[in-house]
């Protein structure tokens, strides 16, 4: 088959799902091609060596990339937000067909909802089909992280939404509280596949421990309860702060935030305006630098605020958690926690509740070493099992077979 993948984010950016995807199809002899924009997210800044252009080809890993301009953005600001969002869909949307070869089949990454547009245009022009991702539910996560609270505006972006999920080919979604949240939207049950994300556990081994990094981080000798992963509104990680005020008396345990995100300024100010001592603030890293600092992790954290949407999201952190064979603390509710705790990779807590998470922390730090080893060995077993490379994309690849012999 002669595949396009649609996304608005890809690698150098935070995430190597698409490219893996697109390098396991093409290893089963498939045609793939990536349209996407030039690299800004999280921060909202271009990444070295890129500047918007008219278009720009390079392959990465050995996948070819078409990138076409877009506004880069990812601040707070709903409008700016928008324009972002919709300056890639239209590039993409008037570009695609004369810069990107002619597929059999679309795959596209969703968020944002507004990629629906080039997916919807170039299916049509090409009379291709197109398979629809959704890893982000539409406009549920709008109103969930603050960022849109206009009623009427998220009731129009619902009407989109729907709109979007009729004119996809198949749809495929990463929980089974996606599944529902669609099936209630009256999208055909026969239309949504159910089809989790997955990690590479070669890409997230378990390294061994480097005393000399973990001396120069501050991590040695502490019990680090390690959070890694975007930090936005959606993670809602001003809870970590508040557990850390009611864990001050414990010297050994500390918080630790890898990452990056519009929430990361604010939070930085509020542990220095506490005088946090157990919050450590180490930054962004990249995909291959993250082996070697979970490895002096303690605990892994994954935490999401407390909202509906928020119990049938599966964020991708949780599978990477599980590769790196640490215990898992899960300050979530619904299929995440579900994951944690089938696969007997850790311990749960409410989300967006202080006392709970410091409570938890308490519980792990209390455990005896084997114990929290078993978590991990566990973990580490269901990453190689569950949720395998190699399995997953083979489901995607028969969806892609099973649309791409219908007409459009």
């Amino acid at each position: 088959m002669k595949i396009l993948i649609l996304t608005q984010w890809y690698p150098p950016e935070p995430g190597l799902l698409m490219q893996e995807l697109a390098q396991s199809l093409i290893g089963n002899g498939h045609q793939v091609t990536v349209l996407t924009g030039f690299p800004n997210y999280p921060s909202g800044k271009l990444y070295p060596g890129y500047r918007v252009q008219f278009l720009q080809r390079e392959i990465i890993a050995g996948v070819p990339i078409i990138r076409v301009p877009l506004y880069p953005e990812h601040s707070r600001s709903g409008i700016k937000r928008a324009i972002n969002y919709l300056s890639f869909a239209f590039s993409a949307a008037l570009l695609g067909r004369w810069i990107a070869p002619k597929p059999d089949v679309l795959f596209v990454y969703h968020p944002p909802l507004t990629v629906g547009i080039p997916a919807y245009v170039l299916s049509r022009l090409w009379r291709v089909p197109f398979v629809y991702q959704i890893q982000d539910m539409w406009p549920e996560t709008l109103s969930a992280t603050g960022m849109l609270n206009n009623s009427k505006i998220i009731q129009i972006i619902g009407y989109f939404a729907k709109w979007v999920y009729k004119k996809a080919t198949s749809i495929c979604v990463i929980s089974p509280g996606f599944n529902s949240n669609l099936i209630e939207k009256g999208v055909p049950e026969k239309k949504i596949h159910t089809i989790s994300n997955w990690v590479d556990p070669e890409a997230y081994y378990i390294a061994e421990p480097d005393n000399s990094l973990a001396e120069s981080l501050g991590l040695a000798k502490r019990f680090n309860v390690v959070f890694a992963g975007i930090i936005g509104a959606a993670q809602g990680l001003e809870v970590i702060l508040e557990a850390a005020k009611l864990l001050r008396e414990y010297n050994k345990i500390q918080f630790v935030l890898i990452g990056d995100g519009i929430a990361l300024p604010e939070l930085r100010k509020m542990a220095e305006a506490e005088h946090l001592k157990n919050v450590l603030f180490l930054g962004r890293y990249p995909q291959a630098r993250m082996p070697g600092l979970y490895a002096l992790a303690d605990v892994l954290l994954v935490h999401l605020k407390d909202d509906p949407l928020f119990n049938i999201t599966i964020p991708h952190k949780t599978l990477t958690y599980l590769a790196s064979g640490k215990p898992i603390l899960a300050a979530v509710a619904g299929d995440t926690a579900e994951v944690v705790k089938q696969a007997g990779a850790g311990i749960t807590c409410q989300p967006s509740n202080p006392n709970a998470l410091a409570e938890a922390v308490k519980r792990l730090y209390a455990t005896r070493k084997t114990e929290l080893q078993l978590m991990g060995r566990n973990g580490r077993k269901a990453a190689q099992t569950l949720y395998s490379r190699e399995y997953l994309t083979a489901e995607i690849e028969a969806v892609l077979r099973r649309v791409e012999k219908q007409i459009v």
